[in-house]
């Protein structure tokens, strides 16, 4: 882990609204990303910037317990054309602690990272927290993702 800084920057993707409260998030999330492979969302966002698949958590009510957004997307040069039925979003950038992690998807890495992430005494800002999913490292057998979590 490292701190970083974190350029202005926007994304186009889908959104859903859930809470970590019930397992919300553990159904929520998956259904998200399932929706966004089968419906070749990546194909309808225009001006993106990579091929490195963004996921945001954002609009907190309160810490990681509490309801928020993800937009799950890719960074684009602008939001001057976000298609219908796509959200665009805005992100002022800023001071940020960088986790990475790798492995097999099927052994659920990213969670296992956030499960650590959330039991660290981090000075969480709760403006926006990002992971970006390497494209080179994108199937089922190895996955890297770096997470980013907003700090104050």
């Amino acid at each position: 882990m490292s701190i970083t800084k974190l350029e202005p920057f926007h994304i186009i993707g889908i959104t859903v609204r859930t809470s970590n409260h019930e397992g919300a998030a553990a159904k929520d999330i998956p259904a998200l990303w399932q929706r966004f492979m089968t419906e070749g969302i990546i194909a309808r966002i225009p001006q993106s910037i990579d091929q490195n698949v963004h996921c945001v958590y954002t609009e907190y009510e309160g810490d990681y317990t509490q309801p928020y957004t993800v937009l799950l997307g890719m960074k684009v040069s602008s939001l001057e054309q976000i298609p219908d039925g796509l959200t665009g979003m805005t992100f002022a950038g800023g001071s940020y602690e960088a986790f990475h992690c790798e492995g097999k998807m099927a052994d659920h890495v990213v969670y296992q990272a956030w499960e650590k992430i959330w039991q660290k005494p981090l000075q969480r800002a709760y403006t926006a927290d990002i992971e970006v999913y390497d494209a080179n490292k994108s199937d089922a057998e190895h996955v890297a993702a770096d997470i980013y979590i907003a700090i104050q």
